[in-house]
C-alpha cells in the first residue's frame, strides 16, 4: 500500500529506460511521480518527455542539475555502464536515495568510491539485479536451503539478440544518434581506462585487448544477472577449475567444497530466451526459468523434480505474474519511505568482480 508518493529523476533515457523503467514508473503512479528526466541525447530527453504525463516534469543534459534539485527523492542511475560509479556517487552527495543498473561499475575501484560515498550520505543504495526480487527464486532458494546436500547445480543464459524482444514489447523505443562528438569521445575514454584499471586489478597477467575487453563488459552485462543469482543461492565458488571464454558461447566450472556449478552463456540468432538456474541432490532438483524481462508481465517460474515414494514428480510453480522489476520497485519504495532493508547492495555487487576476475583469470591469465 503506498501511503505517499516518491518524487524520482531518471540519469539515462536510453533503451532500458524507454521499454522497462519508465513504463513501470508510470505503472506505480500511486508510488511513483517521475519528476526530472536527464540524457545527454536531445532526442532520447524529447521522446521520453513526450511518455510522461507531468506538466512540471524538468529535463536536463546535466546530472549535477537534477541531482542537485531539492524535488527529487530517489535518483535512477540508468545510464552507461562507464558512468554508474560517478553519477551514484553525485546523487549520495546531495543526500539522495538511488537505483543504480548493474553493474554499479566496471572496477572494484570505483565501487569501493560508491561504499564510501554512501557511508557519507544520508541516502542509500540498491542494485538493480531484479531477477533475484521473483517471488519463485525466493522460494527456490528456500528449497535448495532444505537439501541434505548439493551435488551439482547449473547456470545457464542463453538468448537471442535483445533486439528481437524489444521490437516486440510494445513500447517502441527509438534508438538516438545525436550524440556529441565531445561525449562520444569521453565515453570511449572512460570505458578504455576503466577497463585498463579493471584487469590489473584482476591481475595474473590478464591483457587488455578487444577480446578481454569484450568478455569483461559480457560478464558485468549478462553474466551478472546469473552469477548474482548463483551467489545468493548458495554463495561463491572456492575456484574456477575450467573455462572457455570468448563470443558468441563462453562458460566456465566453478568449484565449491563439495560440488561443481557449470556456468553457461551466449548471445545467438535464435528469437528465444533460455536462462535458468537449477540446483541438484540426489532426490530432488530445483529450477527457477526466467523469460526476457522486454516483455511485461511473462512469468517466472519454479521447477521441482523429484523422487516421491520412488515414483517420480514433477511441479510446476508459477506464483505471481508481476514482473520482478515491479517487486524490485516495491522494494525500493519500502527503502525510501520506511526505511526497509535491502539484499542487493553495494558490498554485494561487489562480489561479482571479484567472481569475473576469477573467472578472466583462469581463462587469460599467465602467472
Amino acid at each position: 500500500m503506498a501511503t505517499r508518493i516518491v518524487h524520482v529523476g531518471l540519469i539515462g533515457c536510453g533503451e532500458v529506460a524507454q521499454v522497462i523503467h519508465i513504463p513501470n514508473l508510470l505503472h506505480m503512479n500511486s508510488f511513483f511521480r517521475i519528476t526530472h528526466l536527464c540524457d545527454v541525447s536531445p532526442s532520447s530527453l524529447s521522446h521520453c518527455a513526450t511518455k510522461i504525463p507531468n506538466p512540471d516534469l524538468k529535463t536536463t543534459a546535466s546530472a549535477d542539475d537534477l541531482c542537485a534539485d531539492p524535488e527529487v527523492e530517489v535518483v535512477m542511475v540508468v545510464n552507461s555502464d562507464e558512468y554508474h560509479a560517478e553519477h551514484v556517487v553525485l546523487a549520495l552527495a546531495h543526500d539522495k536515495h538511488v537505483l543504480i543498473e548493474k553493474p554499479v561499475a566496471l572496477t572494484r575501484r570505483d565501487v569501493q568510491k560508491v561504499l564510501d560515498a554512501e557511508k557519507k550520505s544520508k541516502g542509500r543504495v540498491m542494485v538493480g539485479y531484479m531477477r533475484r526480487y521473483a517471488m519463485v527464486f525466493e522460494d527456490a532458494v528456500e528449497e535448495i536451503g532444505g537439501m541434505d546436500r548439493i551435488d551439482y547445480a547449473r547456470v545457464r543464459d542463453i538468448i537471442g539478440s535483445n533486439s528481437f524482444f524489444v521490437d516486440q514489447s510494445g513500447t517502441f523505443p527509438i534508438k538516438p544518434s545525436d550524440f556529441s562528438a565531445e561525449d562520444t569521445q569521453g565515453r570511449t575514454q572512460r570505458a578504455e581506462e576503466q577497463v585498463k584499471t579493471a584487469m590489473a586489478e584482476v591481475g595474473g597477467g590478464v591483457p587488455v585487448n578487444d577480446e578481454t575487453t569484450r568478455m569483461w563488459r559480457l560478464l558485468g552485462g549478462l553474466g551478472s544477472h546469473d552469477l548474482s543469482l548463483m551467489r545468493e543461492a548458495i554463495g561463491m565458488p572456492d575456484r574456477v577449475v575450467g573455462s572457455s571464454l570468448g563470443t558468441p558461447f563462453w562458460n566456465a566450472l566453478l568449484k565449491y567444497p563439495t560440488f561443481t556449478v557449470s556456468y553457461e552463456s551466449g548471445i545467438d540468432n535464435i528469437p528465444r530466451f533460455d536462462a535458468h538456474i537449477e540446483i541438484y541432490s540426489a532426490s530432488k532438483s530445483v529450477r527457477v526459468q526466467y523469460d526476457t524481462p522486454y516483455v511485461k508481465g511473462l512469468p517466472i517460474t519454479m521447477h521441482v523434480s523429484e523422487n516421491a515414494n520412488g515414483a517420480y514428480k514433477e511441479t510446476t510453480i508459477r506464483k505471481t505474474y508481476e514482473d520482478p522489476y515491479t517487486i524490485e520497485l516495491r522494494k525500493l519504495y519500502g527503502m525510501v519511505v520506511r526505511g526497509d532493508s535491502v539484499k542487493t547492495t553495494v558490498a554485494d555487487a561487489m562480489d561479482d568482480l571479484v567472481l569475473f576476475g576469477m573467472i578472466m583469470r583462469h581463462h587469460y591469465g599467465t602467472s
